[in-house]
C-alpha cells in the first residue's frame, strides 16, 4: 500500500515551531503541494465534497490489512493544504480509529479554526464527514 506523503506528527511540530501565522499559511500551502497528483478518473461526484466553496475531492483507500490512506485535491492552494493536513490525520489508521478520531479537536489544537473563515470551517467539517462516510461505506461493502 502506498504511504501518505505527509506525517501528521511533523505537522504538529511545525505548527509549534512556526509562531507567525503568515509562516504557517506558507507551510500549509507547501503541504498541499506535497499531495500526489490527483487521478483524473477520480474527479467524480462520488469523491467530491459539495459543501466546500472550493472544489475538493477526497478518496479513501483501504489495504488488505484494514489500514486506510487517501487521495485528495483542491483547486485553491490554502484549502489544498488543509486537505493535506486532514488526510495526514486519518492516513494509516483503521476504520475504528478514523471513526473515533476527533479531527475538530486536532484542528482546534493547531489553531486553524481561529484563522479560517466560517465558510471554510464548514468546509473542513464537511471534509471530515466525507472521509468518515467513505470509510464506513468501504467497511460495510466488505462485510
Amino acid at each position: 500500500m502506498e504511504t501518505f506523503p505527509i506525517d501528521y506528527p511533523r505537522v504538529i511540530e511545525a505548527f509549534e515551531f512556526l509562531q507567525d501565522w503568515d509562516a504557517r499559511y506558507h507551510f500549509i500551502t507547501e503541504l498541499g503541494e506535497k499531495l500526489a497528483p490527483y487521478p483524473d478518473e477520480e474527479r467524480i461526484d462520488l469523491y467530491l465534497v459539495p459543501e466546500c466553496m472550493s472544489t475538493v475531492y477526497i478518496r479513501a483507500i483501504r489495504d488488505t490489512g484494514g489500514i486506510f490512506t487517501f487521495h485528495g485535491d483542491c483547486d485553491t492552494s490554502t484549502v489544498k493544504g488543509v486537505v493535506a493536513i486532514l488526510l495526514a490525520m486519518f492516513s494509516g489508521r483503521t476504520a475504528n480509529e478514523i471513526e473515533e478520531f476527533d479531527a475538530d479537536a486536532e484542528f482546534d489544537k493547531l489553531g486553524l479554526f481561529d484563522h479560517l473563515s466560517p465558510s471554510r470551517h464548514v468546509g473542513v467539517y464537511a471534509m471530515v464527514q466525507r472521509v468518515k462516510r467513505q470509510v464506513s461505506a468501504i467497511e460495510e461493502a466488505r462485510s
